[in-house]
């Protein structure tokens, strides 16, 4: 089992943000659900927008390098996903711009901080 091959500090950044985006998205998504009766959509967002950290912290345990890039890569595509179903959630006015810009700000820090580790890790594959 291999504990980690992110550099400490990237790790440790890549595993707050994406914690405390999970966290931001299951506020939102009790929101959107209680206070304006949205399900659909506030489901995918919620799925998708946790599941990046869960497969970053799932990667940790990985079995190999190749094991630990797919979850990366995987945590990657989430929140491409995640992207879209915020802008969905923008463009159908359940999201107001002050929301949409500070979620998708986060979102796409993410999205360029795993893209980065990805192509470090591998440039050294």
């Amino acid at each position: 089992m291999i504990k980690t091959y992110l550099c400490g500090m990237k790790d440790n950044i890549l595993k707050s943000k994406s914690l405390n985006f999970a966290i931001r998205i299951v506020n939102l998504y009790k929101y959107l659900s209680q206070e304006k009766r949205e399900m659909v959509i506030s489901k995918q967002l919620l799925r998708s927008g946790t599941s990046i950290g869960a497969n970053i912290s799932e990667s940790e345990y990985a079995q190999s390098k190749a094991d630990f890039i797919t979850k990366l890569h995987i945590s990657l595509k989430e929140a491409g996903e995640s992207e879209y179903w915020l802008e969905l959630l923008k463009k159908t006015d359940y999201l107001s711009e002050t929301q949409y810009q500070s979620l998708i700000e986060d979102c796409r820090e993410i999205l360029k901080l795993l893209a980065s580790s990805l192509k470090t890790l591998k440039s050294t594959h």
